[in-house]
């Protein structure tokens, strides 16, 4: 490493709480799907922030509105009509079956909305004194103490206890143990159609389908976290339509505004009602300058039919892993995904693996200690994955 990249992390280590564990790379500027550190070494960008730049660094139609709004008008607080918002709170609806939308800065606090949402509709619109969420073993939902304790996962609840009650876990995948675990309590089931942060696990579409018509049965609401596999990442505008399914209330974030902090909470009109003024609210969610930008993302999104290239380019993607793994026996336990939301599982742990590829130049994430994370910008050249995959093959055969 470099004295600059060495002076950099002492002054961060200092200045910084120690939240993450940083990867050993300052990134200096980028551009489309390429990264370049402070030596000016460049690095292909498999992670997109994760699965935040979806239309690559610095797409210039997107910088060109940030210019322009920022000339015109920032910040005024949701006191105030704003245009901007409601152009892209008009342009998300028509993407889906949504009636209502409410904006924030970040996933987590789009699945708050949503969480608290469900406990005032089910008691101001449906008439029943039912508060807890059912969510999935495996899944991840947000940093918030609320969402830490929604997240069926036990390594990001630890040191946090008592959690905030009111969030029950069902095992993912089993429809009876869902079944059992839905009671006269039970507000809504909120579920991702694809796990990011559990490994990258796609749900089956009867399972989906059955999660949505069982909670239909019990009058309870269907709730999807898209903060990560929405917006085109998986080869439709929104995961939840791969399976034809209607969820009452489902959350966004990430790409909405291409690295702008943005987030979203989309409703049934019927639920929607839940919410009155004074109920909740946010500072900055939804101000001018980040839904100019959201709502050029979408524009593009749709016009450039990213949906359709992600469902394309992640086929191939896929297939070429799969290749691989065969070319790499006992190597490989499982390559998944749907779009280009990628998991790709190592029969062993992955770290050394996932330090090679960065030393070689490409940059992507390990979770659950051996799945490879893939979430590349849905513009990304065909010849990136290429090499990555080159690259990878050299890897584990070295192992």
């Amino acid at each position: 490493m470099s004295s600059t990249f060495e002076t950099l992390k002492a002054r961060d280590n200092a200045a910084v709480c120690s939240t993450y564990g940083r990867y050993p790379l300052a990134v200096a500027r980028a551009k489309g799907s390429r990264l370049w550190d402070l030596d000016g070494r460049e690095y292909v960008d498999l992670l997109s922030g994760i699965a935040v730049t979806s239309l690559g660094h610095g797409h210039p139609e997107v910088v060109e509105v940030i210019k322009a709004q920022a000339d015109k008008l920032i910040h005024v607080s949701n006191l105030f009509y704003q245009q901007e918002q409601v152009a892209l709170a008009e342009r998300l609806l028509s993407t889906c079956t949504a009636g209502r939308v409410f904006f924030c800065n970040s996933g987590a606090e789009a699945n708050e909305a949503a969480c608290k949402l469900a406990r005032r509709a089910m008691r101001t619109v449906r008439g029943r004194d039912a508060y807890e969420i059912v969510t999935l073993s495996g899944s991840f939902h947000g940093r918030t103490l609320a969402m830490v304790a929604a997240t069926g996962q036990a390594k990001f609840k630890q040191g946090f206890e008592p959690m905030p009650e009111g969030f029950v876990t069902a095992p993912w995948g089993d429809i009876e143990a869902l079944a059992a675990t839905i009671n006269e309590r039970t507000a809504g089931v909120l579920v991702e159609i694809v796990q990011g942060e559990g490994g990258i696990r796609p749900m089956a579409a009867e399972y989906a389908q059955a999660v949505q018509r069982l909670c239909r049965e019990r009058g309870v609401l269907f709730m999807v976290d898209e903060v990560q596999a929405g917006l085109c990442r998986t080869g439709r505008f929104w995961a939840h339509q791969h399976f034809d399914l209607t969820p009452d209330v489902f959350t966004t974030a990430k790409a909405l505004a291409n690295g702008l902090p943005m987030g979203a909470m989309m409703a049934s009109s019927e639920i929607a009602c839940g919410f009155v003024p004074g109920t909740h609210a946010t500072t900055f969610g939804g101000g001018a300058l980040v839904a100019a930008a959201a709502d050029k993302v979408v524009e593009i999104m749709q016009r450039d039919r990213l949906d359709e290239r992600a469902a394309e380019l992640g086929s191939y993607a896929q297939g070429l892993f799969r290749d691989m793994a065969k070319a790499c026996p006992g190597k490989v336990r499982e390559v998944r995904g749907m779009g280009l939301m990628i998991g790709i599982e190592l029969d062993f742990p992955g770290a050394e693996i996932w330090k090679s590829l960065l030393d070689q130049g490409f940059v992507c994430n390990l979770t659950q200690d051996k799945v490879l994370r893939l979430l590349p910008a849905l513009t990304i050249d065909r010849a990136d994955l290429d090499a990555f995959a080159q690259t990878l093959t050299e890897l584990l055969r070295s192992v």
